[in-house]
């Protein structure tokens, strides 16, 4: 093992809700063939889950038992493989990988400019936005299962539906290949820059918040059914529904993770007693209560 492993590692630092308990064990690999040795030689009974930017996510109070895998730096790159196609490190922003496009002339990929995470969350969690998802973009996916064992899988082998895969559990995905069209710079930019206007002007993008909490369900929005049933501003503790966009929960400064998801499942509760709509999350949660 070449990388960092640390015992006990708190978690509520890397995610962006600053709350919750800590890893058992954080392992940071420093490279594939570190990763795939570690995870091969890993007790089958150790879980394992892999973390990106920690945007899309509820770590709970009592932590995470197991290993939490994180990708670093010797993930974070992209290349341009040829006119229009980019292989991206799974540790990659979304941000680093639309302007690498960009400045290859590829077009295609702005959306995953308004996307906080990672290539690898994107690619298990089918990421979207602005009428884009992972799928329409992804040619294939290099990961490594838990077992340690390195494959490819395609498009067609992760069986994408709405922010849903197929990807085994444990499994880390460590690059994906994204395919676009070619296209002007100055045009990919003036994309980028109006989905990031778009973002600034409806997100509470400078708060501690986990990004879209609810999927939106077939031919609704979330964000409407959830003010629709009066919760905009609605408070438990110190978490809170956004004011400026209510799909999005805020930790005010002193929430525990107990009362984000607590807030969550109440807003869950009034949607459906209003609409008669049962809201799915979005926003993973894991680890154990405390």
């Amino acid at each position: 093992m070449r990388g960092r492993l640390t015992p006990n590692a708190p978690l509520a630092p890397l995610v962006w809700f600053k709350a919750g308990g800590a890893a058992e064990w954080l392992f940071e690999p420093a490279d594939i063939e570190d990763l795939a040795a570690f995870l091969a030689a890993l007790p089958a009974e150790v879980p394992v889950m892999a973390l990106g930017l920690g945007s899309n996510l509820i770590v709970r109070d009592g932590g995470v038992p197991g290993v939490v895998v994180r990708l670093g730096k010797p993930f974070a790159q992209v290349e341009r493989l040829d006119s229009t196609t980019l292989r991206c490190g799974g540790g990659a922003s979304g941000i680093l990988v639309s302007s690498t496009a960009r400045d290859a002339g590829i077009g295609g990929v702005e959306f995953l400019r308004s996307i906080p995470g990672t290539v690898g969350g994107f690619v298990r969690m089918n990421g979207g936005a602005y009428g884009r998802e992972v799928k329409d973009v992804l040619v294939e996916a290099e990961v490594v299962l838990r077992s340690g064992e390195r494959v490819t899988l395609s498009n067609a082998d992760l069986g994408y539906t709405y922010r849903h895969s197929a990807l085994p559990g444990g499994a880390v995905v460590v690059s994906a290949t994204f395919r676009g069209e070619r296209a002007e710079p100055a045009a990919i930019q003036a994309e980028m820059d109006r989905i990031a206007a778009a973002r600034e002007a409806s997100q509470p993008l400078r708060t501690k918040t986990g990004g879209s909490t609810f999927k939106n369900p077939p031919g609704e929005k979330a964000w409407a059914l959830v003010d629709d049933a009066g919760c905009r501003g609605l408070t438990m503790g110190g978490a809170q529904v956004s004011e400026k966009h209510t799909n999005f929960l805020i930790n005010t400064g002193t929430a525990t993770s107990a009362e984000i998801e607590a807030l969550g499942d109440e807003v869950r509760k009034r949607v459906k007693a209003k609409s008669g709509i049962e809201l799915e999350w979005e926003i993973q949660r894991v680890g154990v209560a405390k």
